[in-house]
């Protein structure tokens, strides 16, 4: 069974990966299928050196394994569920969009 605290630290290494739009970016990519850094930093238009910095954080949070691939390397998603909790996380995100309980929504710019 796990505990709270494994349960915070997983949320919370999701959370820190999802907080970056280039992380996300990353994420929803490898979603769709496997890629090597240099496709993934022709696709999302940001340099390698930059792609990397985001892939190893992507890694230490355990969300993305990188698949030695003869001389090459490949990220993928660590785990297929992750995929499909991108998926429900967005789906939930975009149907409560329209019904917000944040009453401060409109003038402070906090739910957007």
């Amino acid at each position: 069974m796990l505990s709270l605290a494994t349960d915070l630290d997983a949320l919370t290494r999701f959370g820190r990966a999802l907080a970056d739009p280039i992380r996300c970016r990353i994420l929803l990519t490898l979603r769709e299928e496997p890629a090597h850094p240099a496709a993934l930093a022709d696709l999302l238009e940001i340099s390698r050196t930059r792609l990397s910095n985001h892939l190893a954080c992507l890694r230490d949070c355990g969300l993305v394994v990188a698949v030695p691939v003869g001389r090459r390397t490949r990220y993928e998603l660590a785990d297929e569920r992750l995929g499909h909790a991108l998926d429900d996380l967005r789906t939930a995100v975009l149907a409560v969009e329209t019904d917000r309980t944040c009453a401060d929504a409109e003038t402070k710019d906090c739910c957007r």
